[in-house]
Protein backbone atom coordinates (compact mmCIF):
# COMPACT_ATOMS: atom_id res chain seq x y z
CA UNK A 1 0.00 0.00 0.00
CA UNK A 2 1.42 3.38 -0.98
CA UNK A 3 1.85 6.12 1.60
CA UNK A 4 -0.97 8.22 0.13
CA UNK A 5 -3.39 5.30 0.09
CA UNK A 6 -2.45 4.38 3.65
CA UNK A 7 -3.00 7.97 4.77
CA UNK A 8 -6.42 8.11 3.09
CA UNK A 9 -7.31 4.79 4.70
CA UNK A 10 -6.20 6.10 8.10
CA UNK A 11 -8.38 9.19 7.71
CA UNK A 12 -11.37 7.08 6.69
CA UNK A 13 -10.78 4.84 9.69
CA UNK A 14 -10.50 7.85 11.98
CA UNK A 15 -13.73 9.30 10.59
CA UNK A 16 -15.47 6.02 11.27
CA UNK A 17 -14.21 5.90 14.86
CA UNK A 18 -14.34 9.58 15.81
CA UNK A 19 -17.34 10.92 13.88
CA UNK A 20 -20.71 10.11 12.37
CA UNK A 21 -19.70 11.40 8.96
CA UNK A 22 -20.89 9.17 6.09
CA UNK A 23 -17.48 8.04 4.88
CA UNK A 24 -17.12 4.81 2.93
CA UNK A 25 -15.20 2.29 5.05
CA UNK A 26 -12.81 -0.17 3.41
CA UNK A 27 -10.81 -3.18 4.50
CA UNK A 28 -7.55 -2.15 6.11
CA UNK A 29 -8.76 1.31 7.16
CA UNK A 30 -8.86 0.39 10.85
CA UNK A 31 -5.32 -0.96 10.86
CA UNK A 32 -4.11 2.10 8.95
CA UNK A 33 -5.82 4.42 11.45
CA UNK A 34 -4.59 2.80 14.64
CA UNK A 35 -0.99 2.94 13.42
CA UNK A 36 -1.29 6.53 12.10
CA UNK A 37 -1.86 8.83 15.09
CA UNK A 38 -1.68 11.91 12.85
CA UNK A 39 -5.16 10.98 11.62
CA UNK A 40 -6.58 11.98 15.03
CA UNK A 41 -5.98 15.76 14.71
CA UNK A 42 -6.60 15.68 10.95
CA UNK A 43 -10.14 14.46 11.53
CA UNK A 44 -10.42 16.79 14.52
CA UNK A 45 -9.93 19.72 12.16
CA UNK A 46 -12.78 18.56 9.91
CA UNK A 47 -15.10 17.66 12.80
CA UNK A 48 -14.33 20.90 14.61
CA UNK A 49 -15.08 23.00 11.53
CA UNK A 50 -18.41 21.26 10.93
CA UNK A 51 -19.43 21.41 14.59
CA UNK A 52 -18.62 25.13 14.68
CA UNK A 53 -21.10 26.05 11.92
CA UNK A 54 -23.81 27.27 14.37
CA UNK A 55 -21.24 29.68 15.83
CA UNK A 56 -21.34 31.62 12.57
CA UNK A 57 -24.55 33.12 13.99
CA UNK A 58 -22.82 34.22 17.21
CA UNK A 59 -23.30 37.91 16.38
CA UNK A 60 -26.83 37.47 15.03
CA UNK A 61 -28.86 35.13 17.23
CA UNK A 62 -29.35 35.00 20.99
CA UNK A 63 -26.49 33.41 22.92
CA UNK A 64 -28.48 30.49 24.39
CA UNK A 65 -29.79 29.59 20.93
CA UNK A 66 -26.31 29.58 19.44
CA UNK A 67 -25.00 27.54 22.40
CA UNK A 68 -27.74 24.94 21.91
CA UNK A 69 -26.96 24.80 18.21
CA UNK A 70 -23.27 24.23 18.95
CA UNK A 71 -24.04 21.48 21.47
CA UNK A 72 -26.33 19.66 19.06
CA UNK A 73 -23.87 20.12 16.21
CA UNK A 74 -20.98 18.63 18.20
CA UNK A 75 -22.87 15.44 18.89
CA UNK A 76 -24.43 15.31 15.41
CA UNK A 77 -20.91 15.33 13.95
CA UNK A 78 -19.01 13.26 16.50
CA UNK A 79 -21.78 11.00 17.81
CA UNK A 80 -22.52 10.16 21.42
CA UNK A 81 -20.61 6.88 21.69
CA UNK A 82 -17.67 8.59 23.44
CA UNK A 83 -20.07 9.65 26.19
CA UNK A 84 -20.26 5.97 27.07
CA UNK A 85 -16.64 6.31 28.21
CA UNK A 86 -17.67 9.23 30.43
CA UNK A 87 -20.49 7.14 31.88
CA UNK A 88 -18.25 4.15 32.63
CA UNK A 89 -15.56 6.38 34.06
CA UNK A 90 -18.13 8.08 36.30
CA UNK A 91 -19.23 4.74 37.73
CA UNK A 92 -15.61 3.65 38.21
CA UNK A 93 -14.79 6.88 40.03
CA UNK A 94 -17.40 6.30 42.74
CA UNK A 95 -17.00 2.55 43.22
CA UNK A 96 -15.27 1.23 46.33
CA UNK A 97 -12.77 -1.51 45.70
CA UNK A 98 -9.46 -2.44 44.18
CA UNK A 99 -8.16 -2.27 40.61
CA UNK A 100 -10.02 -5.38 39.49
CA UNK A 101 -13.30 -4.08 40.91
CA UNK A 102 -12.93 -0.82 38.97
CA UNK A 103 -12.18 -2.73 35.78
CA UNK A 104 -15.34 -4.78 36.33
CA UNK A 105 -17.39 -1.60 36.70
CA UNK A 106 -15.98 -0.23 33.44
CA UNK A 107 -17.23 -3.35 31.65
CA UNK A 108 -20.58 -3.40 33.46
CA UNK A 109 -23.51 -2.35 31.26
CA UNK A 110 -25.54 -1.15 34.25
CA UNK A 111 -25.86 2.63 34.48
CA UNK A 112 -25.18 3.93 37.97
CA UNK A 113 -25.51 7.32 39.61
CA UNK A 114 -21.86 8.07 38.86
CA UNK A 115 -22.52 7.58 35.15
CA UNK A 116 -25.60 9.79 35.16
CA UNK A 117 -23.87 12.58 37.05
CA UNK A 118 -20.69 12.51 34.96
CA UNK A 119 -22.58 12.60 31.64
CA UNK A 120 -24.85 15.39 32.91
CA UNK A 121 -21.89 17.47 34.05
CA UNK A 122 -20.03 16.92 30.78
CA UNK A 123 -22.98 17.91 28.59
CA UNK A 124 -23.80 20.90 30.80
CA UNK A 125 -20.16 22.02 30.78
CA UNK A 126 -20.05 21.85 26.97
CA UNK A 127 -23.33 23.77 26.71
CA UNK A 128 -21.98 26.48 29.02
CA UNK A 129 -18.79 26.54 26.97
CA UNK A 130 -20.96 27.02 23.90
CA UNK A 131 -22.65 29.94 25.63
CA UNK A 132 -19.24 31.45 26.23
CA UNK A 133 -18.37 30.98 22.56
CA UNK A 134 -21.63 32.65 21.56
CA UNK A 135 -20.46 35.80 23.32
CA UNK A 136 -17.28 36.05 21.24
CA UNK A 137 -16.80 37.54 17.77
CA UNK A 138 -17.55 34.96 15.09
CA UNK A 139 -13.93 34.45 14.06
CA UNK A 140 -12.83 33.94 17.65
CA UNK A 141 -15.72 31.58 18.47
CA UNK A 142 -15.09 29.39 15.43
CA UNK A 143 -11.32 29.44 15.96
CA UNK A 144 -11.58 28.38 19.59
CA UNK A 145 -14.09 25.62 18.81
CA UNK A 146 -11.92 24.17 16.05
CA UNK A 147 -8.73 24.42 18.10
CA UNK A 148 -10.41 22.67 21.04
CA UNK A 149 -11.52 19.81 18.78
CA UNK A 150 -8.08 19.49 17.22
CA UNK A 151 -6.51 19.66 20.68
CA UNK A 152 -8.65 16.91 22.16
CA UNK A 153 -7.81 14.67 19.19
CA UNK A 154 -4.11 15.54 19.62
CA UNK A 155 -4.45 14.42 23.22
CA UNK A 156 -5.89 11.11 22.08
CA UNK A 157 -2.92 10.74 19.74
CA UNK A 158 -0.63 11.39 22.71
CA UNK A 159 -2.36 8.63 24.64
CA UNK A 160 -1.82 6.27 21.72
CA UNK A 161 1.86 7.19 21.41
CA UNK A 162 2.86 7.44 25.08
CA UNK A 163 0.20 5.48 26.93
CA UNK A 164 0.16 1.91 28.19
CA UNK A 165 -2.99 -0.20 27.98
CA UNK A 166 -4.39 -1.83 31.09
CA UNK A 167 -5.42 -5.01 29.26
CA UNK A 168 -6.21 -6.42 25.82
CA UNK A 169 -8.88 -4.43 24.05
CA UNK A 170 -9.46 -1.18 22.17
CA UNK A 171 -6.83 0.76 24.11
CA UNK A 172 -4.09 -1.75 23.40
CA UNK A 173 -4.82 -1.69 19.68
CA UNK A 174 -3.70 1.94 19.70
CA UNK A 175 -0.88 1.83 22.22
CA UNK A 176 0.89 -1.14 20.62
CA UNK A 177 0.72 0.35 17.11
CA UNK A 178 2.50 3.63 17.90
CA UNK A 179 5.41 4.80 20.00
CA UNK A 180 6.77 8.11 21.33
CA UNK A 181 8.55 8.86 18.05
CA UNK A 182 5.20 8.75 16.25
CA UNK A 183 3.92 11.81 18.11
CA UNK A 184 5.83 14.30 15.95
CA UNK A 185 3.44 13.82 13.03
CA UNK A 186 0.16 14.51 14.90
CA UNK A 187 1.77 17.49 16.63
CA UNK A 188 2.73 18.91 13.22
CA UNK A 189 -0.79 18.37 11.88
CA UNK A 190 -2.35 20.09 14.91
CA UNK A 191 0.05 23.03 15.12
CA UNK A 192 -1.59 25.28 12.46
CA UNK A 193 -4.77 25.40 14.60
CA UNK A 194 -3.05 27.74 17.06
CA UNK A 195 -3.14 30.49 14.42
CA UNK A 196 -6.93 30.46 14.04
CA UNK A 197 -7.39 33.45 16.39
CA UNK A 198 -4.07 35.19 15.72
CA UNK A 199 -2.87 37.57 17.13
CA UNK A 200 -4.91 36.43 20.12
CA UNK A 201 -3.63 33.32 21.90
CA UNK A 202 -7.17 32.02 22.45
CA UNK A 203 -6.77 29.18 19.93
CA UNK A 204 -3.43 28.25 21.47
CA UNK A 205 -5.07 28.15 24.90
CA UNK A 206 -7.92 26.04 23.54
CA UNK A 207 -5.60 23.50 21.93
CA UNK A 208 -3.26 23.27 24.92
CA UNK A 209 -6.20 23.21 27.33
CA UNK A 210 -7.77 20.29 25.50
CA UNK A 211 -4.54 18.31 25.64
CA UNK A 212 -4.17 19.12 29.35
CA UNK A 213 -7.79 18.12 29.98
CA UNK A 214 -7.09 14.69 28.57
CA UNK A 215 -4.33 14.33 31.15
CA UNK A 216 -6.89 14.08 33.96
CA UNK A 217 -8.56 10.76 32.99
CA UNK A 218 -5.21 9.48 31.69
CA UNK A 219 -3.54 10.07 35.06
CA UNK A 220 -6.44 8.54 36.95
CA UNK A 221 -6.47 5.46 34.72
CA UNK A 222 -2.74 4.89 35.14
CA UNK A 223 -3.06 5.18 38.90
CA UNK A 224 -6.28 3.27 39.50
CA UNK A 225 -6.67 0.94 36.50
CA UNK A 226 -3.09 0.10 35.66
CA UNK A 227 -3.33 1.80 32.27
CA UNK A 228 -5.76 3.14 29.68
CA UNK A 229 -8.49 1.41 27.71
CA UNK A 230 -11.19 2.26 25.19
CA UNK A 231 -13.42 3.88 27.80
CA UNK A 232 -10.60 6.19 28.86
CA UNK A 233 -10.02 7.20 25.22
CA UNK A 234 -13.71 8.09 24.92
CA UNK A 235 -13.85 9.94 28.24
CA UNK A 236 -10.66 11.85 27.45
CA UNK A 237 -12.11 13.00 24.15
CA UNK A 238 -15.13 14.55 25.88
CA UNK A 239 -13.21 16.06 28.81
CA UNK A 240 -10.51 17.48 26.56
CA UNK A 241 -13.05 19.26 24.35
CA UNK A 242 -14.77 20.88 27.34
CA UNK A 243 -11.47 22.01 28.85
CA UNK A 244 -10.29 23.41 25.53
CA UNK A 245 -13.44 25.42 24.86
CA UNK A 246 -13.51 26.96 28.33
CA UNK A 247 -9.83 27.85 28.38
CA UNK A 248 -10.07 29.32 24.90
CA UNK A 249 -13.00 31.53 25.97
CA UNK A 250 -11.10 32.61 29.09
CA UNK A 251 -7.98 33.44 27.07
CA UNK A 252 -9.96 35.58 24.61
CA UNK A 253 -11.81 37.36 27.43
CA UNK A 254 -8.59 38.21 29.23
CA UNK A 255 -6.72 39.32 26.11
Amino acid sequence: MSAIHRWLGAVRGACGFLTRLPVEYRDGDWDAFRSTPAAFPAVGLVAGALAAIPLLAAETLAGPTVALGYLLSVYAVTGIHHLDGIADLGDALVVHGDLERRREVLKDTTTGVGALLSVAITVAALALGGLGLAGLPVRAAVGVAIAAEVGTKLGMAAMACFGAASHDGMGRQFTTASGPASFAAPAAVALPAVALTFPSLAATAALCGAVAGIGLPWYWANRHLGGINGDIFGAANEIGRVAGVHLGVIAWTLS
